[in-house]
């Protein structure tokens, strides 16, 4: 379970935003017992990608040691 403000790793592709396996969000709200969550995507300088509702299976902790990795975002 991940607590809301918590940075999350997306593990499969959300086209709909233009998001890839990898990119970084934050949980902004959890649903149920942590079923799912809601999580904002922020591009790197602070402006909102989208906000999508996710499967907590689509979701991984963010790892010890993350490297960020600029790409551009394909417009959905």
């Amino acid at each position: 379970m991940f607590d809301e403000n918590t940075q999350v790793v997306l593990k499969r592709p959300l086209p709909s935003i233009g998001l890839e396996p990898g990119d970084v969000g934050v949980v902004v709200h959890t649903y149920g017992e942590g079923v799912a969550y809601e999580v904002e995507f922020l591009s790197l300088n602070g402006h909102t990608i989208g906000v999508a509702t996710v499967d907590a299976t689509d979701l991984r902790q963010v790892s010890g040691r993350p490297v960020l990795h600029e790409r551009e975002l394909v417009a959905a």
